[in-house]
Order: structure tokens, then C-alpha cells, then sequence
């Protein structure tokens, strides 16, 4: 492949609805919003992660060569606009990867796998290769809910159990009886390792320590993620000698709005707060937590936005280059939404999916798919 004619000639969006399984998310009677930042001036939790759009870029090079790459949910047009003009003309052989001449934004990552996808298949390599290679061949990965009932998670804990599920993570705040969903679960599907996610809802430190002395009776808990808000640090060192239940903190460096930064791992580190993370992040700043996670020896899983395709095929390579990524990660497929939007779906067999190795992310969009979800879509094109 001629790596002289890298130049952007130009850059395609598409925007596209894709909603979720019916059923998929939350129980009857359990239906909250799971969207943890405000949108378009409603508040945290109160809109639907699969009401609202993502965009898909399509970057085409002058040697003919097509990268992809997929925004996080509701990304800002204005900005992407911004970006898109910088990069038209530019020739990627003269980029450095890990220091992209675009700002910390959440719109970052979405240009950032269209060029590193571009160059891995003008260089003919899978993706993780560009990570430095891989270090499994298949990524565990966990079941996934959003709030249930008691009445009905044991049905559906034992179905992920009957598919091959190891694991199984769900969403609860404090309106939900965490300790009689996690006995059901233990009832119905005792195989399955529980991951609970509160995201920072559980807010007072009291209810937090009255839970987990229940929760460690029943035995199926493996890890707590975010019980309250990011600040109350110390309260999670005391969380930690206080359970044998793994505390763990998500970071995810595309939450600029939640002030969220690869160097909060480190500070995670430092103060000795957590048995493990959830990271979710750009290509360069997930090598960066990787890295100061396999230093600290704490295990990680990669995170997720219940996003589509092309985008979780990115989370797959970085979890198989990653050597802190042991525990579980949040990868669904189609599980949850209808449709992710490839031709041929990750190859996920409960409790792993296998790692592509096709030229670049190694998955394929599919056109028909994308046109029957689209929304809308703007095109650049390089005038030089």
C-alpha cells in the first residue's frame, strides 16, 4: 500500500437511531433513564441511552484506503465540524498517533479510530499490532441489564447462565433492593459473579456499608463500581478495608464533562482506593490507565457506552492488548441493541469474544443497516 498518498480527500457522517432490544434494558416497573450526564437541558438519568443519536464517520484517504470510526452518544456538531476541517488535506504518515493535533474533547475519540483503522490497514495489520500486539486471542465478557426487579431477575440471570455468562452487571441505585437482587440471582443462576453498578447514586457512605455487610453474606458479589460520587475518594478506601466485596472506579476519559482524565488513575493509585477499575477510553489514554493499573497490579475490564459496532470492535482490541484487562468487559453486541450495525457480528461464544484479526479494527459496516437507522449525516470533502 502506498504510504505517500495518505492525505484525507474526505470525511462522511452519518447520524443514526439504533434502539435497544425490547426488554433489553430494564424490567417492567423498573424503566429509568440511564444517561448520567444532562442533555439539551434535562437533568442526569432522565433521557434513554438509545434515544439518542451517534454518529459514524467514514474517512476516506487519497490511496483509496476507508477508516471508521464512531462517536460516543451525543456528540457535539460543532465541534466535529471544527475537526473535520483541521484534518481535510492532512496525510496521516505524517501524524504521530498518540499525540493527535485535536483537543481533549469527547469527540476525539471517534476521529482517532477513523485514522488509527486508516493506517493499521495501509499498513496491513489488525489494530492491536498498533498496541503493541496482543496478549489474548479471545476477551472475557459479562451479561449486562440495566435496573431490574426481584421478580424478574432471577429469569434473566439464568438465562445469561444458560448462554455461558460468567458474569453478569447490572444498574442500581438506591430505590432498588440490591440485596434481594443479588439473592435471586444467587437462587436462580449461582454460576454467575455479580458486578453492581450504582454510578455514584448510593451517595450516602452509611447505606453504602449497611449493604455490603449483606451483600458479602450472600457470596456472589464480586464487584462494586462507583458506589458515590468520584470526590469522596477516602470514602473509598474505607469502602475497601472495609468488605472483601473488589471496589472498583470508572474512568473514562472521554467524560470531559464529569472532569474525568487518564490521571485519575493514578490518583486512584496513590491513595490506595480501589482493588481494580473500569476504564473506558481513547486508544492512547487506555494504553496510558493500562499501564499504571499493570504497574500497580490491579486488574481492570473495558468499559462501555452500549455503543455500536464499530466501536465496541476498538474496545475488543484494546482489552486483547491490555495486560491489566482480566476481569469481565461491559462488550455486548447485539445482546442489547437491535442491530450494531456490521455485516458480520463480533464473534461473541458466552463468556468471550474472539479478537479480530482482519486489517485494521477488522470488522466490516453494513451500508443497508446504516441507511435504515440514519437520521441524518453531513459530508467534507478536501478541496486542494
Amino acid at each position: 500500500m502506498p504510504l505517500d498518498q495518505t492525505k484525507i480527500v474526505s470525511l462522511i457522517f452519518e447520524e443514526v437511531v439504533v434502539p435497544a432490544n425490547p426488554g433489553a434494558i430494564n424490567a417492567k416497573g423498573a424503566d429509568k433513564p440511564l444517561h448520567t450526564q444532562p442533555l439539551g437541558g434535562k437533568a442526569s438519568f432522565s433521557v434513554q441511552f438509545d434515544d439518542i443519536p451517534k454518529i459514524l464517520l467514514r474517512m476516506e484517504l487519497e490511496n483509496g484506503v476507508v477508516g471508521w470510526g464512531e462517536f460516543h452518544r451525543a456528540a457535539n456538531w460543532g465541534t466535529i465540524e471544527d475537526i473535520a476541517q483541521g484534518l481535510l488535506g492532512t496525510a496521516l504518515c505524517g501524524l504521530s498517533l498518540r499525540h493527535l493535533a485535536i483537543p481533549h474533547c469527547a469527540e476525539y475519540d471517534g476521529f482517532e479510530l477513523a485514522i488509527w483503522d486508516a493506517w493499521a490497514k495501509c499498513l496491513d495489520l489488525p489494530l492491536y499490532q498498533l498496541l503493541g500486539g496482543k496478549n489474548k486471542d479471545k476477551v472475557l465478557v459479562t451479561a449486562w441489564s440495566g435496573h431490574q426487579t426481584v421478580d424478574d431477575i432471577g429469569a434473566v440471570a439464568k438465562r445469561f447462565q444458560d448462554q455461558g455468562y460468567r458474569n453478569y452487571k447490572f444498574k442500581c441505585d438506591l430505590e432498588d433492593d440490591v440485596v434481594g437482587l443479588c439473592a435471586a440471582v444467587a437462587k436462580h443462576a449461582p454460576k454467575l459473579k455479580i458486578t453492581l453498578d450504582p454510578n455514584q447514586r448510593w451517595q450516602r457512605p452509611g447505606e453504602v456499608r449497611s449493604r455490603l455487610r449483606a451483600l458479602e453474606k450472600i457470596g456472589n458479589v464480586l464487584v462494586l463500581e462507583d458506589p458515590v460520587a468520584h470526590w469522596r475518594m477516602s470514602e473509598y478506601r474505607h469502602f475497601r478495608d472495609f468488605t472483601s466485596i473488589n471496589i472498583a472506579r470508572h474512568v473514562s476519559s472521554a467524560d470531559s464533562y464529569q472532569g474525568q482524565r487518564s490521571h485519575n488513575v493514578l490518583n486512584a493509585v496513590l491513595h490506595d482506593s480501589v482493588d481494580g477499575f473500569n476504564f473506558n477510553g481513547n486508544l492512547k489514554d487506555f494504553q496510558d490507565m493500562d499501564t499504571v493499573a499493570s504497574m500497580a497490579d490491579l486488574p481492570c475490564w473495558h468499559g462501555s457506552g452500549v455503543d455500536l459496532g464499530i466501536l465496541e470492535a476498538r474496545y475488543v482490541h484494546q482489552a486483547a492488548a491490555a495486560r491489566s484487562c482480566i476481569w469481565a468487559s461491559d462488550i455486548f453486541g447485539r445482546l442489547i441493541r437491535s442491530h450494531d450495525l456490521l455485516k458480520t457480528p463480533l464473534e461473541i461464544t458466552p463468556p468471550f469474544v474472539q479478537v479480530p484479526n482482519g486489517p485494521g479494527i477488522g470488522v466490516e459496516p453494513d451500508q443497508k443497516a446504516i441507511e435504515k437507522f440514519r437520521v441524518g449525516g453531513k459530508t467534507y470533502e478536501w478541496q486542494g
